[in-house]
């Protein structure tokens, strides 16, 4: 099974690859580069895209590496959204993993007459939600011991305590933000593959406080949350468990692609 990480900056990129002991660089068409994670004995684990920020790019880079991916014929069989994000408090501290059993696009839409918003899945303009398999956020959030629930896409970044709790009132379930998780997500659908995200948080949302930013610490957290997913995620061709049972690995929790 292949796995594509795509993170919006180097530092997060890096924070992951750091989780392994080895990594290989490969170029992409348009000149962005993947880093290829290898265990010891050269077993491959994922390919790790430094995108960059926002949903557009994400999008555009993750669309990309699957692209190549697919056109290679070797497609991948899950994509992960990573890096740090802005935590809700208190279900999500700093320092805390976080696990998205929905990826929301928070800001994607129009504003109501009445001052409300109304998201895209109201206009009519498809779906403002993405949904990892139940039984594979599970896997992850046992595995890495982070907090599970809504993840927002936002373009930018809450900076005041209003918006904080607007986002919270139409979000109940959120427990982090970030910048890149719905592009991330809108190019895994249009391939098929399964898509979550795993950030580690390294701010509150809410009033924007530089000082109060543990960006360093986040990292250290998104890296230790790798080696536990690394752990218990091992490379195999094939995707899925016909056993019925509960899943083992993280890669048992995955459906069967291509039949």
């Amino acid at each position: 099974m292949r796995v594509l990480v795509v993170t919006a900056v180097p530092a997060e990129r890096d924070a992951v690859t750091a989780a392994a002991p080895e990594r290989r660089e490969f170029p992409l068409p348009g000149g962005a580069v993947l880093h290829r994670v290898v265990r010891d004995g050269g077993a491959v684990v994922c390919d790790v895209l430094a995108a960059g920020v926002g949903p557009a790019a994400a999008a555009a880079g993750a669309a990309t590496a699957l692209t190549a991916a697919a056109l290679a014929g070797a497609p991948y069989g899950l994509v992960v959204s990573a890096g740090i994000a802005g935590g809700f408090a208190p279900a999500a501290p700093v320092g805390a993993l976080v696990v998205s059993d929905a990826v929301v696009a928070a800001d994607l839409g129009a504003q109501s007459g009445d001052g409300g918003f109304l998201s895209v899945t109201e206009l009519g303009f498809g779906s403002h939600v993405h949904r990892a398999p139940e039984e594979l956020v599970r896997a992850v959030a046992g595995a890495t011991g982070a907090v599970r629930g809504a993840v927002l896409t936002v373009s930018t970044a809450t900076g005041t305590a209003e918006r904080a709790g607007e986002l919270a009132d139409r979000h109940p379930g959120a427990v982090a933000e970030g910048m890149e998780g719905f592009g991330v997500a809108e190019a895994a659908a249009a391939h098929g593959v399964p898509v979550l995200e795993l950030r580690a948080v390294s701010n509150e949302v809410g009033p924007r406080d530089k000082g109060a930013w543990r960006i360093g610490e986040a990292l250290r957290a998104l890296t230790e949350g790798f080696v536990a997913l690394f752990a218990d995620f091992p490379a195999v061709p094939a995707l899925g468990s016909s056993s019925g049972s509960s899943p083992a690995t993280l890669a048992e929790s995955l459906p069967v692609q291509g039949g």
